[in-house]
Parts: C-alpha cells; structure tokens; sequence
C-alpha cells in the first residue's frame, strides 16, 4: 500500500514537470507539524533529479537554516553539496523596507497625493497583515520569475497563510478601486486646467502614469491568482499529524484553499508512531494514532496520502532529508 502510494505522489510531481513554465509546489498546515521538512525533503528530491529548484520560506519563524545548517537571507542562496538547490527566507522587515520605500517614490512622483501616502506609510507600519501584504510583494517577484524550474513554498502556520493567499482577492478589490478613483480625478484634473489662466509643466502630476502602474500592478495580481488556481502549475499539500486540532484546522484549511481555487493534490501524515514499538505508553499512543488515522482517510479520502514515521532523531541535515525524501517519494 505505502509503495502505493510513494509512486503515486512520486507521479503527481513529476507529471507536472512535463508542463511549461515554472512549477509551484505549497506545504502548509499547523504549526509544528514538519511543513519545513517536507518542504526540505521534497526540494532534495527535485534537485537529485537535475531540477532548478528554490525553496521560498514565508513563515517568520525560519527554519529552513536549521534544517539545512546553514544561513539563508532575503535573497536566493545555494545549499551547500547542490548545484541546482537554493533557499529564500523572506525577511518581513526587509519586505516590511522594500514596500516602504515603494511609497516613498510615490510621495516623490506626486507631492499633491503627499500627505494621502504619508498616512499611508504610517498606517503600513502599524496595520495587522501588512507584513502579509509586503511579504506577498516578495512572493510576487518569484511568481514572475522563470529563472526556477520548481518553486516550493514553506508557509507560515495556516491561519498566516491562509491570510497570505487571500492577498489576491484583498489587492485586486483595492486596486480596481484606486483605478476607478484615479481615472475619476484625471477626468476632473483635466477639464479643470482649462478654466486656469496658467499652465503647470513639469511640476504637473502625471495621472496618466499614475493609472498606468496601478494597472500594471493589477495585471501582476491576476496573474498570480491564475497562476495559483492553475492545477498544472500549483499544487498545495497540507502536512497532519495524526492528531485532533491537527485534523480538524487541516480540514478548515482545506475548505478554505478551495474557495480561492487553490488545488490541494496530497495530505502528508508526519509523526506516524512504528508500528514495532515496545513501550505501553507508545503503543497506547499508536492505537489512538490509528483512530485518527481513519478520521483522515474519512477526511481527505480523495488526496493522496502519504505516510512519514516519527524520526529517531531530529529532521536535520541533507542526508536525513534524502531519507525522508525516500519515504515520500519512493527509490530512485
């Protein structure tokens, strides 16, 4: 069954490299549930095979660096023993910086709107989910980048990224309405400057150029949420541990990702007791893993499941990873 299964999973991914264009491959889930190391494993996997592969991390609490035992930063670096392996931790404030200064050019493009994004950049500092939106900005740059064969997202725990995901929805509603308020104030600057017995030139605000970002910043948006809902070049997969809460968020998750269109294509169950034990107490607990267990397949029937056992020792180093990889995705 569990071979099953491996080359099932193994297909599914290796199906989706036939296609053109970039892959994108999501984990998400609970928090503490092995996201990061699937993600890892999984990255391993791809670059074995000769895939151009990044790992992009929007979760703040890191920890791709302690998997891989190495330093990462905002921008694409190399796993060490991999040419074709490389990681992204997306620093919020860094992001957080970036989007900043974003504004700050416009302040200077158009000092009549001023004061508007002043208030604007006050609020971005204060605002609970501009870190989503920063970090969503970042995102965007390796949805538009083909630099990669495979990009493999770690999220944040589910509700952030649940919040992440819907940052397409949330921007497009914005920006049609900026457009639909800029177009509105072109219109009237223009007709107004006929009643003026002066002309301004250079120190006139081009709402022109105005609309034509915002436009494009529309584009890039939708972009991104076809690109998303697109099952040939998006899969999601959601790590459980065969644990109540686990199962349950997993299940709200999985509701919520089909509403924004998003393909959920495996459910990975981590932490999976052997069935081997010795100890009462680890037997007590592989018995109520069991029943769990049945609640998943009740659940997520329909996905692929795949099974990962608890570790000996912690999921850290690349020939751990490859072992994992193994699990999940068969031998070579």
């Amino acid at each position: 069954m569990l071979s099953a299964i491996k080359n099932k999973l193994k297909s599914i991914t290796e199906k989706k490299l036939e296609k053109e264009g970039t892959k994108y491959i999501m984990f998400g889930g609970k928090g503490g549930v092995g996201k990061t190391t699937m993600s890892a494993a999984t990255g391993v996997y791809l670059a074995n095979k000769g895939v151009k592969t990044v790992i992009v991390s929007t979760d703040p609490a890191h920890s791709l660096r302690d998997i891989f035992e190495q330093e990462f930063g905002h921008e694409p670096t190399k796993v060490k023993g991999f040419d074709n392996l490389y990681v992204v931790e997306i620093d919020p404030q860094k992001a957080m910086e970036e989007y900043k200064e974003k504004l700050k050019a416009q302040i200077e493009e158009n000092p009549f709107l001023g004061e508007m994004l002043e208030e604007q950049l006050e609020i971005a500092s204060l605002s609970p989910g501009t870190d989503e939106s920063a970090a969503f900005d970042t995102f965007l740059k390796y949805m538009e980048n083909n630099e990669f064969d495979v990009v493999i997202f770690d999220t944040a725990p589910t509700g952030h990224t649940l919040r992440f995901l819907g940052m397409p929805e949330i921007m497009d509603k914005y920006l049609t309405k900026m457009i639909k308020i800029r177009k509105q104030m072109s219109g009237f600057m223009k007709m107004f400057k006929k009643f003026l017995p002066f002309g301004g030139k250079d120190e006139d605000i081009d709402y022109d150029k105005m609309l034509e970002e915002l436009e494009e910043m529309k584009k890039r948006i939708e972009k991104a949420r076809a690109i998303l809902s697109d099952p040939e070049r998006t899969s999601f997969r959601l790590v459980v541990i065969p644990e109540e809460m686990s199962i349950l968020e997993s299940e709200r998750a999985m509701k919520a990702l089909q509403k924004y269109g998003i393909n959920i294509d495996a459910v990975i169950v981590n932490q999976l007791i052997p069935e081997n034990v010795q100890c009462e107490f680890c037997r007590a607990r592989r018995e109520l893993q069991l029943r769990r267990l049945e609640e998943i397949k009740e659940k997520f029937g329909d996905k692929v499941i795949a099974y990962v056992p608890l570790l000996k020792t912690e999921a850290r180093g690349v020939e751990t990873l490859r072992e994992i990889a193994k699990i999940l995705y068969g031998e070579e």
